[in-house]
């Protein structure tokens, strides 16, 4: 078979997503990356729950689920564990991730499966009309919420974090060239991998991210991470540590980023503008044995094999 091109992961179905959603941007970006990943094509899976950009596996050109919601976790799990040689994409979003399939998600990540998750995070439900999401900002106004949320809104990259996830990472979904980049990470990396893209709804909360995100001020409001390479952004600024925070400085005395830091990628995951710029690409990244890893070794060593009548009556004492 020759060089794989973008067009072998471009399925014949329909793009049914609203015009102008960024569910587009993303989709482009991944049917680009994967040729270049030498990876074969049926051995790529993408699963999905319910949501908007639950779609995404009828608009690849590979295997694919379109499970129930919140449960794209447990299927992936699931497939992993049974085929360690597929390449597992999970694609959830804030809605479907982090709410009703929040408890699943944690799990895959604290396990360290080695699948890939991209949670497509717009901070609103799209898909059943503009309800406010577990992401939505503080006092969003919605048809759930028409007088403000108020509800504080979860970070998905420090839940991530807490839950112990090895790869931790974020983009935007009109930057290709940092998506890209975090993507081929993801796919390189040996265990779970979380890639927060944050995606705009241009339907029921559109540019919620504008104030950071928009090619004219994201070189000022953004910052850019690579490991041991320093903390700089805009044209002249940094990041350091003060008080055993990060604070703003000059670029000459920024800190280098080292990603397998989880203090530093705690404090970098919580960044907001305007007090500081918003983290993006690599967070944290600290390869460990993955559950599959850990299972397919426990399997090879226990040869032996065990009769269930053993296994069912071993804790029950004999009649006398």
């Amino acid at each position: 078979m020759g060089k794989l091109t973008r067009k072998d992961f471009t399925s014949d179905q329909e793009i049914r997503w609203c015009p102008g959603c960024g569910d587009y941007a993303v989709l482009a970006t991944m049917q680009r990356v994967l040729p270049e990943m030498g990876i074969p094509k049926e051995n790529i899976v993408f699963i999905s729950g319910i949501g908007c950009a639950s779609r995404f596996p009828y608009y690849m050109d590979t295997y694919g689920f379109h499970t129930i919601h919140g449960r794209a976790p447990t299927i992936a799990t699931g497939l992993k564990l049974m085929r360690p040689e597929l390449s597992v994409w999970i694609i959830t979003g804030d809605g479907d991730g982090l709410s009703i399939g929040a408890n699943h998600l944690l799990h895959l990540m604290r396990r360290n499966i080695d699948v890939n998750i991209l949670m497509l995070n717009n901070q609103i439900y799209g898909l059943t009309k503009g309800q406010y999401s577990p992401t939505s900002q503080l006092g969003k106004t919605s048809v759930s919420s028409p007088e403000g949320s108020l509800d504080l809104p979860l970070n998905p990259a420090k839940l991530a974090l807490g839950a112990n996830c090895s790869f931790v990472a974020r983009s935007i979904d009109v930057d290709a060239k940092n998506l890209a980049k975090v993507i081929k990470a993801a796919v390189a990396h040996k265990g779970t991998s979380f890639i927060e893209i944050l995606q705009n709804c241009n339907v029921y909360n559109d540019k919620a991210f504008e104030h950071f995100a928009a090619k004219s001020v994201r070189h000022d409001r953004t910052i850019n991470l690579a490991h041991n390479m320093p903390l700089i952004f805009g044209e002249d600024n940094g990041l350091t540590t003060k008080n055993l925070n990060l604070a703003v400085t000059n670029n000459t005395q920024a800190i280098k980023h080292d990603e397998t830091n989880v203090n530093l990628a705690n404090m970098l995951a919580a960044m907001d503008y305007p007090d500081f710029p918003v983290a993006m690409g690599t967070i944290y990244a600290q390869p460990r044995s993955s559950y599959d890893e850990l299972l397919a070794a426990r399997r090879k060593s226990h040869n032996k094999k065990t009769n269930l009548q053993d296994l069912i009556y071993k804790d029950i004492l004999p009649i006398t």
